[in-house]
């Protein structure tokens, strides 16, 4: 096939730190407080204005507490999970490597000998066999997967256990059942491309209630310390962070979620349009597979392909007859042709996962951009095929 002329607005399809968005440039930062304490007046109101903002966009309830945490998405999961795990029989889900790092800090750490659900890349366990009395621990889309749970799954409104959900890679870009969760956690690097090391905690009031009636028995490190004297440490989830946060940062995610709230999008606006730019990604990437018969989606249901990581296998009879280590070589040398042509970046497949690729769809993807890398995917793979 002919090399295509037309490349994409920008190159960046990574799944975390995702795309910024369209138009973005550091004098987005121009504002930002710099030089001055988190802890002054003027630092505190702009950090409250990123906490005020996430719920205004993501439509978070007014009885949940949004708090800041460091390290990114593993240190808030982390923090929810030393904090609120150990009262009750827990249950775990894994279906792609977060998942199972999650399994291993539960079981190996915390030693709670957990139910572990597991499934391999590409599927998702039986929901119906979860015991949500049990406290529940699972990631909403499995970013190095491509495996999300189904948009009609949720917890129960009777379940007895706690819902710990990792939402990295699902916030601002698909529903969420804020309401059936009890904590919920992700990060600015994913789906409105802001900087990395800052985690965000969302918690319930049942959350709220286990951590003032449950004491943990294993030592507590500062960073996850959400209580004090057995009440909670309401100053964290008003502006006064467990840590020192970048200011930097701070005006980088509330630049992103100001390009999320006034988003329009296929006629809808703010959250929908989010939800429905990410979808349309996912669309252009079905429409692509679609018409290629030797590639297709990793996850085999339609109802659990993510519209963020969305995740792709070859299926060609030619690079089935290839060693796995031969397989993961040529995935390279495709992302490298397109690397180095200033098309697509960043697209492998987590190295966990199986050989394949993995485009970023988040609503700071422009659609048309994904179409124009797929038809430049199209045409690296059929030139280098063995």
């Amino acid at each position: 096939m002919d090399k295509p002329n037309k490349k994409p607005s920008t190159p960046n399809f990574s799944s975390g730190p995702t795309c910024k968005r369209p138009g973005w440039s550091v004098n987005a930062l121009s504002g930002a407080l710099t030089g001055r304490s988190h802890r002054s007046k003027p630092g505190k109101a702009r950090i409250q204005q990123a906490i005020d903002l996430t719920r205004e966009v993501a439509a978070i309830p007014a009885n949940y507490l949004i708090g800041i945490i460091p390290a990114s998405d593993t240190g808030a999961f982390e923090c929810a999970m030393w904090s609120l795990l150990g009262g009750r029989p827990v249950t775990a889900m894994a279906w792609e490597s977060f998942g199972e790092g999650w399994v291993t800090d539960i079981n190996k750490q915390l030693k709670l000998n957990a139910k572990v659900m597991k499934a391999p890349y590409g599927e998702i366990p039986n929901l119906a066999d979860v015991d949500w009395d049990t406290d529940v621990v699972f990631t909403w889309n499995g970013t190095t997967s491509g495996v999300k749970m189904p948009d009609d799954a949720a917890p129960p409104a009777d379940r007895k256990g706690l819902a710990l959900c990792d939402a990295t890679s699902a916030v601002f870009a698909m529903p969420v059942p804020w309401e059936r969760l009890d904590a919920i956690t992700w990060s600015w690097q994913k789906c409105l491309g802001g900087e990395a090391a800052h985690g965000m905690l969302v918690l319930s009031p049942r959350a709220v209630e286990r951590l003032e009636s449950y004491a943990p028995p294993w030592p507590m490190p500062k960073i996850f310390r959400l209580t004090k004297g057995g009440k909670l440490s309401a100053g964290i989830f008003q502006a006064d962070t467990i840590n020192t946060p970048s200011m930097l940062c701070v005006e980088d995610y509330i630049d992103g979620l100001s390009f999320a709230k006034n988003l329009s999008f296929g006629g809808k606006t703010g959250l929908q349009a989010c939800f429905a730019k990410s979808r349309a990604n996912l669309e252009a990437v079905a429409k692509f597979v679609a018409g290629h018969d030797w590639i297709d989606f990793l996850p085999v249901r339609p109802e659990i392909r993510s519209c963020t990581s969305i995740c792709l296998k070859i299926t060609a009879e030619w690079f089935k007859k290839l060693s796995p280590e031969d397989q993961a070589a040529w995935c390279k040398k495709v992302v490298s042709v397109l690397d180095s042509e200033n098309v697509a970046k960043d697209f492998g497949s987590y190295r966990d996962a199986p050989p394949g690729f993995r485009f970023w769809g988040g609503p700071t993807v422009e659609p048309a951009d994904m179409t124009v890398a797929l038809d430049w995917l199209a045409w690296a793979c059929e030139t280098n095929k063995k």
